[in-house]
């Protein structure tokens, strides 16, 4: 029980969150690159067929939804707060 308090205080609530965090982005990256990566092959059949020169599908891969989003904005995490601090009056 001491162990209990000592780690589930709320102070520690935030490091639980990001840690949780991390761990979600990791599975996510993880079944991503199973699930749909040109390179990985799970299949015994898909690993036989050796190297694939299949460069349609490795587009299709590297240029997912986010990027395409992403692709025309600027680089800011915070765009209302860096125009507030940059821009002359």
């Amino acid at each position: 029980m001491a162990t209990a308090n000592r780690w589930l205080r709320p102070e520690v609530y935030p490091l639980f969150a990001a840690v949780g965090v991390a761990i979600g982005i990791c599975g996510f990256q993880l079944v991503r690159n199973i699930l749909s990566n040109p390179e990985v092959r799970v299949n015994k059949e898909k690993r036989a067929a050796g190297v694939l020169e299949n460069f349609a599908e490795g587009e299709k891969y590297k240029e997912h939804s986010l990027r395409r989003f992403l692709r025309n904005r600027a680089p800011e995490i915070m765009p209302t707060i860096n125009r507030f601090f940059s821009d002359p009056k």
